[in-house]
């Protein structure tokens, strides 16, 4: 062993390379500077073994410099996630069931009210590990093109359109609008075209063409770019043959020099590892970190601790440290983490807003209006709280579980279908409870011992579906033998034979379905006289079903996504291709069309009248109809604007959602509807995945579901529609 000893002028000369320690007046500590001279300050401090220490999601303390420790991962799906106590709303899929933004904007704001009290409480209490900050990564906003992902769930659905209403909403509703801070910083992801198979996620190539992406893969991104979200997560796969977290012409040429984005990338957890694990592109994990950092991902989950051997090979500069390590710390910055509490205006949020009843009756409005009635025969909906008898029975009519989907809080009042009913029905009314059914595929009924309760009730409630024990993230479902997809969409077996067992007994049969992803069930349609999806409806589920149910609320939740028949209508999984593909694609007549949903009023639609019906390529017209309601309760109507292009030179969709508008409307009484129907709105992607607007002519729909025969025949109301010609 050799000892180095250093001369005098090599003592002075260390000291003088080592960055200024903290002081009181340092420009960083100063909050009445410019953000970007705070952040140069700060980064001008660090060595560049510190500067990589800060781009790991585990940021360390930098006492030194009086840096406290920061996690950058947090979630907040459908509430604040894994980290105890929080409001439960429902599940994103069922959010976007709602056709809300402005719900969803206002559920976004109570999530962000509780993640500033959360952690405030942490940070006084002294806990800065995972789970405790305000980075919270989500929304998502992959399309969800296949009914098989067992991600689905964490979308806004199948449609472009509707992904970007509900994922800006969200950001926004997150984020606050104060003028100076961030109430708390969201994340689109998975950035790009990333929605399954789960199994593969860390070697697979999606393709996608120029039209795929720029009609169905990228819209949404570029919608909370404009929304001014904070961070953008790259994905596990590659995108055309490029890693999406190395890849320049996703995270420059589209992301930053195209959108403008200013904020900073985070990569999916481990998904730097997987450029030399998975995709085999690099030799090992120092060429891993090397390429994605210098491609634009600012900050690593879990770890980047390999730059510091890129940085020692020259696989990497300190100019490309000092680039992603401002972006990232511009984010705590922006959240007001380095200035005096009393100059942030959330740092005194109580924790007595933390499921609060304020909040609990918010998840309650979400969790109604997400429900969508898909069958109804004969009006049996509502029902009275005063029959004589109700059966609850089904795998899930007891289960708390299935409430709350993936990536959840926790609560101690957690609502289930059973205790809904219970808080329904009158006194007189005598209830019933049995499981009749387990949940898994693989365990077939035992001896009928559930059936008797049927034939002796005026209604039998039967509650089925799927969970996150079967659907969901890799390695998180445990029951899924495809790594948490489906690769049998349709009902588990077992609960198919227990509804047939319901439907022989009971004198009429009402069947909830809880899942987060379409069902393949023709036999319960035809069995049941109600079907009710009610996805994974957050804590205040089981008492928002029974609002539906009993009557204290109208349904107004439409599906967005298609329902297919069968496996036998979907393409293989693996294409990226959107050939017969959702709502916008497939030819094949569906289960349940997007946007369909019944209620329990009738709504009819007048004529559609336009301002004019042609126009000349840059200008716009005003499309109007009067929606009514024919039936005997309020209601709220979903009002859904497609366009159709007739005389595409290219491949176009068979119908694209546009705009909705959500109408309450009296009995008896109707409400105008408008939409303002803009060039964009009649443009079609070209192959080269532009925008080209006509000349040609557009059938405007304006309906409660997309066009088609299908949702009419299920008892939607008749659509109205007109045709106008581009010049």
């Amino acid at each position: 062993m050799t000892t180095k000893r250093l001369t005098l002028g090599g003592l002075l000369a260390l000291f003088l390379a080592l960055p200024a320690p903290a002081a009181d007046n340092a420009p960083y500590l100063d909050p009445t500077r410019p953000i970007e001279a705070r952040v140069a300050d700060l980064v001008g401090r660090m060595t560049a073994a510190e500067k990589i220490d800060q781009l790991s999601s585990t940021a360390p303390a930098l006492e030194r410099l009086g840096i406290p420790a920061y996690d950058y991962w947090n979630e907040s799906l459908h509430g604040v996630a894994r980290a105890g106590r929080a409001t439960i709303f429902p599940q994103a899929i069922g959010m976007a069931a709602t056709f809300d933004p402005d719900l969803v904007r206002r559920v976004a704001t109570v999530i962000s009210d509780e993640a500033r009290a959360k952690h405030n409480a942490s940070v006084h209490a002294g806990f800065r590990d995972r789970y405790r900050g305000l980075t919270f990564w989500t929304p998502n906003i992959n399309i969800f093109r296949d009914p098989r992902w067992g991600r689905g769930q964490e979308t806004y659905g199948e449609d472009p359109f509707l992904t970007a209403r509900m994922g800006s909403a969200y950001v926004r509703g997150l984020q606050g609008d104060d003028d100076r801070y961030l109430k708390a910083a969201a994340c689109a992801k998975h950035y790009a075209v990333h929605s399954g198979p789960e199994g593969l996620r860390h070697g697979f190539d999606a393709i996608a063409t120029p039209k795929d992406l720029h009609e169905t893969y990228l819209p949404a991104f570029e919608a909370l770019v404009d929304a001014g979200v904070e961070i953008v997560m790259c994905a596990y796969n590659r995108t055309n043959g490029d890693p999406c977290c190395g890849s320049d012409f996703l995270l420059q040429e589209t992301l930053r020099d195209s959108w403008g984005f200013d904020g900073h990338v985070v990569s999916d957890c481990g998904a730097v590892n997987d450029l030399h694990q998975g995709h085999k592109v690099t030799k090992d994990a120092a060429e891993s970190a090397a390429v994605t950092l210098k491609a634009g991902t600012d900050l690593a989950c879990t770890s980047y601790a390999a730059l510091h051997e890129a940085f020692e090979r020259h696989l990497v500069t300190e100019a490309d440290l000092d680039r992603a390590l401002s972006r990232v710390l511009r984010t705590r910055f922006r959240l007001g983490l380095f200035d005096p509490e009393s100059m942030v205006p959330w740092s005194s949020v109580p924790d007595t807003v933390i499921g609060s009843d304020a909040h609990r009756q918010l998840s309650r409005e979400a969790a109604v209006k997400s429900m969508v009635l898909l069958k109804n025969q004969d009006g049996l909906l509502p029902l009275s709280k005063d029959l004589r008898m109700v059966y609850v029975t089904g795998p899930l009519a007891a289960d708390a579980q299935v409430m709350i989907g993936n990536y959840y809080g926790l609560n101690e009042d957690i609502a289930t279908v059973l205790e809904g009913v219970m808080g329904k029905v009158s006194a007189a009314t005598k209830v019933d409870f049995r499981q009749g059914a387990l949940l898994d595929r693989a365990n077939v009924n035992p001896a009928d011992w559930f059936s008797g309760s049927a034939r002796e009730a005026d209604v039998t409630i039967a509650v089925v579906g799927v969970s996150n024990l079967l659907e969901g993230e890799e390695g998180a479902s445990i029951a899924s033998p495809d790594k948490g997809d489906r690769f049998d969409i349709s009902l588990p077996e077992n609960q198919v034979a227990f509804v047939k067992k319901m439907g022989e007994n009971a004198k009429k049969l009402v069947v909830v379905v809880l899942s987060g992803s379409p069902v393949a069930m023709p036999e319960v349609h035809e069995l049941a006289d109600a079907v009710v999806f009610a996805w994974y409806p957050g804590m205040e589920g089981g008492r928002a079903i029974a609002d539906v149910l009993f009557g204290d609320a109208v349904p107004s939740g439409r599906l967005p996504l298609t329902f297919p028949k069968s496996m036998d209508q979907l393409p293989p999984y693996e294409d990226y291709s959107m050939k017969g593909r959702t709502y916008r694609y497939m030819t094949k007549e569906p289960l349940y069309p997007f946007g369909f949903g019944l209620s329990t009023t009738t709504f009819s639609y007048g004529e559609l009248e336009l301002s004019k019906e042609t126009v000349g390529q840059g200008g716009d017209l005003t499309a109007s109809v009067r929606v009514t309601n024919e039936g005997d309760r309020a209601g709220e109507e979903v009002v859904q604007l497609y366009v159709s292009a007739l005389d595409a030179s290219v491949a176009a969709p068979l119908a694209a959602l546009k705009a909705f508008q959500r109408v309450s409307v009296d009995p008896g009484q109707s409400a105008a509807v408008r939409f303002t129907v803009t060039p964009e709105m009649l443009a079609v992607i070209n192959d080269e995945g532009e925008p080209a607007v006509g000349p040609g002519r557009f059938r405007l729909t304006v309906g409660g579901a997309s066009p088609g025969a299908r949702a009419v025949a299920l008892g939607a109301p008749k659509p109205a529609e007109a045709v106008v010609t581009v010049e």
